[in-house]
């Protein structure tokens, strides 16, 4: 797939197929895609959790949990809560490392953030669809704990879904002139 044709037909997908798990060789293009990020400094700020069914498994009865903090989850939320976390063929958690210098962190933020862009577009080349997800799931302290992610040394900066899209929705963008200003 050409560039341009990646950057213009991806799209958030919500709904996957029940695909099998992305094989290593797919996985590794993708993740190799992202680690070529930019990045300032040189700091190599991100780091790539591959999620496991065992561990996804598991991070289902804390979603649960979240979206029903009365303990009294309905079957139908309990459903849509397993079905969003373990329908899509693979989870990718994104964290950054953490920084004492503020500036330095907010670059260090924004070349995570290019990682992620990366990722997604060659998920897009592989002929998979994506989710960057923030949710309250990806800031929930036993996530920390389930994903062994020292909360004090790393931040999540989000969950990528890839997988199979069940459908792919149309986007109606503004014109890009509308967010250009030129300058003499």
């Amino acid at each position: 797939m050409q560039l341009y044709d990646a950057i213009h037909s991806r799209r958030t997908i919500h709904q996957y197929t029940a695909a099998p798990a992305l094989t290593d060789d797919v996985m590794e293009r993708i993740l190799n895609a992202a680690h070529q990020a930019p990045n300032h400094k040189l700091t190599w700020p991100w780091r790539f959790n591959v999620v496991g069914p065992q561990t996804r498994a598991s991070m289902v009865d804390v979603g649960i949990k979240l979206k029903a903090p009365n303990g009294h989850p309905s079957t139908r939320l309990q459903t849509l809560v397993r079905e969003k976390i373990m329908s899509p063929a693979a989870l990718v958690v994104v964290s950054q490392m953490r920084c004492e210098d503020d500036f330095r962190g907010r670059e260090d933020y924004a070349a995570t953030c290019c990682a992620i862009q990366n990722m997604l577009l060659a998920a897009k080349a592989e002929g998979l669809g994506s989710k960057w997800s923030t949710g309250a799931l990806t800031q929930a302290p036993p996530i920390y704990s389930l994903l062994n992610i020292d909360e004090s040394m790393e931040e999540i900066v989000g969950f990528i879904w890839l997988g199979e899209p069940k459908s792919t929705p149309d986007i109606e963008r503004p014109e890009v002139g509308t967010h250009i200003r030129r300058l003499p």
